[in-house]
């Protein structure tokens, strides 16, 4: 048994809002992000932020705030009714892509704040304050999604609700990898929440550390559940590396002054899409396991493999 077996934790109410950090350039994928939205790059045929908006809307999250930046506009036209497109659809008698029309508009209740200059992912969620105020609210990043058949944020939700504090998201990596992510020392969870899933808590915090000096190979994901508090621990963090606001930064410092953090580790599927291979990779995958083309796709991916050349490096 932990030795906060007698813990008793704060609670509140669970977060019904989500904030969407959606302002970056997207650098790794130009050209194609100089005039669309890295966001809106398609896995097969929804894009990227409609995956995300699906998985916050599936754990009952229907409030979203995009933060968005300058030339990004178009985002927000995804998740609004085309009356024009939609006639014609129905006129054609196409229930199949009319359904799928309308279904971004039906998701969630989409709110937008403008991030006017690139000042870290700390900055972009202190944008999102007026809109959230004091409560708890989850933070979705825009560049990976999960499974829904394996889902994160209802046990991130539920844990958030019953200690009042930070709930992070972890998954495994492979301990050479750990130098590429934000890496948590952490220990036995209280006995109140060890039933929620496979709940760590988290003890601190380390960016990017080398094989020998990571605490452990959890790696922070894209997944936050915060409470209000963050915003004042925003405004109370110093810039950083890169003259940037990191939310490392500021959670560490709530951490310090008490705030619990807890972590649930998952083993689920997860779609990477912030770099050009990770994002490959997510549309082979869904591709592959999608009814209408996966058989056909699967079919010609296993003779393209067998019969393509290998590409030489000099």
């Amino acid at each position: 048994m932990s030795e906060h077996a007698g813990t008793t934790l704060p609670s509140g109410r669970r977060a019904v809002k989500a904030v969407i950090p959606a302002a970056g350039l997207a650098t790794r994928f130009l050209p194609a992000t100089k005039a669309v939205p890295k966001e809106l790059l398609p896995v097969v045929d929804r894009p990227v932020l409609q995956y995300i908006v699906e998985e916050a809307a599936a754990a009952g999250i229907t409030d979203v705030l995009l933060i968005t930046g300058r030339g990004k506009t178009s985002m927000v036209d995804h998740f609004d009714r085309q009356p024009y497109l939609e006639a014609r659809l129905e006129e054609k008698g196409d229930r199949d892509r009319l359904a799928a029309v309308r279904k971004p508009s039906e998701l969630a209740d989409i709110y937008t704040c403008r991030q006017h200059e690139p000042l870290g992912l700390g900055h972009a969620v202190g944008c999102g304050e007026a809109h959230v105020g004091d409560d708890a609210f989850a933070v979705l990043l825009g560049d990976e999604f999960v499974d829904l058949a394996e889902p994160l944020l209802p046990p991130m939700l539920e844990l958030q609700a019953r200690t009042g504090g930070i709930v992070l998201s972890f998954m495994e990596v492979a301990p050479e990898e750990t130098k590429r992510y934000g890496i948590a020392s952490v220990a036995e969870p209280e006995a109140e929440v060890a039933d929620i899933g496979e709940v760590v808590r988290v003890t601190g915090l380390v960016e990017k550390p080398s094989q020998e000096e990571a605490p452990s190979n959890l790696a922070v994901l894209g997944r936050y559940i915060l409470p209000g508090t963050i915003f004042d621990a925003i405004k109370r963090t110093k810039p950083g590396s890169g003259g940037e606001i990191q939310l490392t930064d500021a959670m560490a410092l709530l951490l310090e002054e008490g705030t619990p953090v807890h972590g649930i580790v998952y083993r689920g599927t997860r779609y990477d899409t912030g770099m050009p291979l990770g994002y490959l990779q997510a549309v082979v995958q869904i591709a592959s396991q999608r009814e209408d083309v996966g058989p056909a796709f699967r079919e010609w991916l296993a003779t393209f493999v067998e019969t393509s050349p290998v590409v030489k490096t000099t």
